[in-house]
């Protein structure tokens, strides 16, 4: 598909359209220490709605640490780390279920992390029955979505997964071409990972999601396009194409300190193959569910989207995970040096059950950022927003309370001007810089914020 002159203008504006991934609003680098007697978990969740809840378990531990991460994980674990962990888990689900009563039901599960089949087969029947007994959640009955890494997808492993109720396993891949997964300091062979997706496919587990990365340095559209056919072989039933971040603290951005061949210039690179992918797999009968999210035609949703981890009534255990009231964002302390990770994991571990009662940083939420919030994780998914359920919700529309913003976006093309005065919806243009388009819904309070953390 040819370059639009719409996308070419605003390839050539002044707006740098990979700035931040919203997959969370406000990021955990604006949550703030809590005072210990406002934030009693019982007392968080006494009037929140429990009839429907989400369920996510946050597993910090991988085998390697690729060279573009900035998730909360280690490498490896020491002898008895993982069991001693699993315990501090189990301390916090029985905080966590007194908190919320024995009325809990939950609608989806997942298992995050790091990579949860870090764990071993005995483990994760551990951690599976920490969700069903420990807090009562129906694995078998439920969504369950769980992530993996080629080297962790053994056979055992995903046994266990599948007949616990995994109906969406997410492999993280990132690229086919073994000398990009170097690049990108992500250690794997090409054969290892079609073993894996093998194995995978052998379970019968109903939705196989391949993440893959578009701007590695030197990768071209014909590369890309052969990690596209490769993932393709296998049918995924959901394909994530992530833009490739190098960032403060982790390996690219240790040993590079910069972007591959400047800043435009690589933005350039990854928008073009961003449309190079999206184009490919449209015409490959996939549908686009958001920037990065394309769900092949007919299959059915699993939990998995993008905006699982916006949704209020989201119950997170481990000490990466968040938690979503109504009125509070909480977790616990956030780092990105793996110093500092293994410190905040030695202190999860040793934690006794009595601190597990309250949560320790959060964001309180009030009505100006639970509008935001809104807006943020419906319009960046390419259904977009009804504008009869923001009204519904809130008492005005979208127009009312954000029409500076909306108005910048529409003069930019970001917004389908056929969609009707009932729908806000992204143009495709608007879809390719919502790593643009994102941060600026962020509030001034939360901006000054995530301004002020300094990276640990």
């Amino acid at each position: 598909m040819a370059i639009t002159s719409t996308e070419a203008a605003a390839a050539a504006g002044t707006v740098r359209p990979y700035q931040q991934y919203v997959y969370a609003y406000p990021h955990k680098t604006a949550y703030r220490p809590l005072a210990r007697e406002r934030a009693s978990l019982r007392a968080l969740w006494a009037d929140e709605p429990k009839d429907a809840l989400s369920l996510y378990f946050h597993i910090p531990f991988c085998e390697v640490r690729c060279g573009f991460c900035n998730l909360f994980t280690r490498i490896g674990a020491p002898d008895g780390l993982t069991t001693a962990y699993l315990d501090a888990m189990q301390r916090q689900a029985a905080a966590v279920r007194e908190a919320l009563g024995e009325e809990a039901r939950y609608a989806n599960a997942a298992f995050g992390g790091g990579t949860p089949t870090f764990l071993e087969a005995a483990e994760l029947e551990r951690l599976c029955d920490l969700a069903e007994r420990g807090l009562g959640a129906d694995l078998a009955t439920i969504p369950l979505s769980v992530e993996a890494s080629p080297a962790t997808a053994t056979a055992d492993r995903l046994a266990v997964l599948a007949a616990r109720g995994t109906t969406r396993l997410s492999l993280g891949v990132q690229s086919f071409v073994d000398s990009e997964a170097r690049t990108a300091v992500r250690p794997q062979r090409r054969a290892d990972v079609e073993a894996a997706l093998a194995r995978i496919r052998d379970t019968g587990i109903p939705v196989l999601n391949i993440d893959l990365i578009y701007g590695i340095d030197g990768q071209t559209e014909q590369s890309w396009t052969r990690s596209l056919d490769a993932a393709l072989a296998w049918r995924p039933e959901e394909l994530y194409l992530y833009p490739l971040y190098v960032r403060p603290l982790t390996g690219l951005g240790r040993h590079r300190g910069s972007a591959p061949g400047g800043d435009a210039e690589w933005d350039e690179q990854r928008l073009r193959l961003y449309r190079h992918g999206r184009d490919h797999l449209l015409a490959r009968g996939y549908e686009q569910v958001s920037m990065r999210m394309f769900r092949r035609a007919g299959t059915p949703s699993t939990g998995g989207e993008d905006y699982a981890c916006q949704t209020d009534g989201m119950v997170g255990l481990g000490c990466g995970s968040r938690s979503y009231t109504s009125t509070l964002h909480y977790s616990f302390d956030y780092a990105v040096d793996m110093h500092r990770i293994r410190g905040i994991i030695d202190d999860y571990t040793a934690r006794p059950a009595d601190d597990f009662r309250h949560a320790d940083f959060g964001w309180e939420m009030d009505a100006d950022e639970s509008r935001r919030r809104h807006l943020l994780q419906s319009l960046l998914q390419a259904e977009g927003l009804p504008v009869a359920d923001y009204r519904t919700r809130f008492g005005t529309a979208p127009g009312d309370d954000f029409a500076a913003e909306l108005d910048r976006f529409r003069e930019r093309g970001w917004l389908d001007d056929g969609a009707g005065a009932e729908l806000l919806r992204l143009s495709p243009e608007g879809l390719a810089h919502s790593d643009a388009l994102g941060p600026e819904l962020f509030s001034a309070a939360v901006r000054e914020r995530m301004a002020a953390y300094e990276p640990k």
